[in-house]
């Protein structure tokens, strides 16, 4: 099996790096590139004074906290295991994972956490999915989005993803995001293969991820059990 993972390009080779594990191949055509905000990190810094914890939802804002600051000693409250292992990678010892998704975080959080301790810091990119802010605003707690990175869409189909389809060389596409998935689609029809997505599967980490790739005429549309890349794996390989 062949599968286009088109992530940005360190969770890319991460993905891809799991994946030969199962003897499945990978075709890297990241459609988000990330970069640093400048001067981020010194608002960052100033922030991190009085706050209680720090909410990352994403990989890249685990990474992205690391290369802002040299403080690991603050307590780092993950979305899922794949951020919380990017920030463990990155030197934070004080780590909690929801293990789920935005709503799930908010719940660990509030579990964790008193709203008199002090503010929270979500470290974030320019773009931010759920409303993590408000729904613990809604239970008292002061939260503070810092943007330390930008992850900026591409603007045509990355050459392997267009050879890929109109080579008909993959079985299947990995997607983790709403934004990933409506760009794909977005980037595919301008590129007229939309007709090679028939012959492929999409395997979507949620509900979300899945409405927006069904835009394409994908032969079939597979929604992960959980929100995590476990269960995603588990649906790409037929054992859910």
């Amino acid at each position: 099996m062949r599968v286009l993972v088109t992530r940005p390009r360190q969770d890319a080779e991460e993905t891809a790096r799991l994946l030969r594990g199962q003897n499945i191949e990978s075709v890297i055509a990241p459609l988000i590139e990330i970069s640093d905000i400048a001067g981020a990190a010194l608002d960052l810094e100033s922030d991190l004074e009085g706050a209680q914890a720090v909410l990352v939802t994403s990989a890249n804002g685990a990474r992205a906290l690391a290369r802002a600051t040299e403080r690991r000693d603050i307590p780092v409250f993950a979305v899922g295991d794949a951020s919380a292992a990017a920030a463990l990678q990155s030197g934070f010892s004080r780590i909690t994972s929801a293990n789920g998704d935005v709503a799930a975080l908010a719940a660990l959080v509030q579990d964790h956490c008193d709203p008199r301790s002090g503010a929270l810091l979500h470290v974030a990119g320019s773009a931010v999915a759920g409303d993590l802010a408000g729904d613990l605003a809604a239970h008292g707690f002061s939260v503070r989005r810092i943007q330390l990175y930008r992850a900026q869409t591409a603007d045509t189909l990355p050459q392997e993803a267009y050879r890929a389809l109109n080579d008909s060389v993959v079985d299947a596409a990995l997607f983790y995001s709403p934004r990933t998935a409506t760009q794909f689609a977005k980037l595919v029809a301008a590129a007229g293969l939309e007709t090679s997505c028939r012959r492929i599967f999409a395997v979507c980490l949620s509900a979300a991820v899945a409405d927006a790739a069904a835009a394409l005429p994908f032969a079939e549309l597979r929604v992960a059990e959980t929100p995590d890349q476990n269960a995603l794996f588990a649906v790409l390989i037929g054992q859910t």
